[in-house]
């Protein structure tokens, strides 16, 4: 809910939600401290700057939950969500019928180093829609 507070925003690297990353799987990708990454599944996908550290074990990525999401224009980007947004690899069912609590917000996922376009796809989660103001 406060992910355009300084707080939040201080955590971001080139805007985008960090993904802890431990270095042998990082080398294994070429993927570097602060280079874009894709996280991505059969549910979805999006862009996150990588942090490399072994504060995480080997094949496990750590990726917070906050960042708002933040779809693409072009439907055809192959990305779900260019701010970082977990929701988009993660399913979306509650805990039972009766309580409808979240989930556990853990999956499957791959990481690679994102080679697309970004300048085609500028952060604008905290930019207000155009609403067109003329009544016909």
């Amino acid at each position: 809910m406060t992910d355009h507070g300084a707080h939040s925003r201080k955590s971001k690297i080139k805007g985008r939600e960090p993904v802890v990353i431990h270095p042998e799987d990082a080398k294994r990708r070429n993927i570097e401290n602060g280079s874009l990454v894709r996280l991505f599944n059969r549910r979805g996908s999006c862009l996150c700057s990588a942090v490399v550290s072994d504060e995480v074990r080997p094949s496990v990525l750590q990726l917070s939950t906050g960042a708002w999401f933040d779809p693409p224009l072009a439907a055809d980007s192959g990305i779900s969500c260019k701010h970082g947004n977990p929701n988009v690899l993660t399913r979306d069912e509650g805990t039972s019928r009766l309580a409808q609590g979240p989930s556990a917000l853990s999956c499957l996922v791959e990481v690679e180093v994102y080679r697309g376009e970004t300048t085609a796809m500028p952060l604008s989660a905290f930019s207000p829609p155009v609403i067109n103001s003329e009544r016909t």
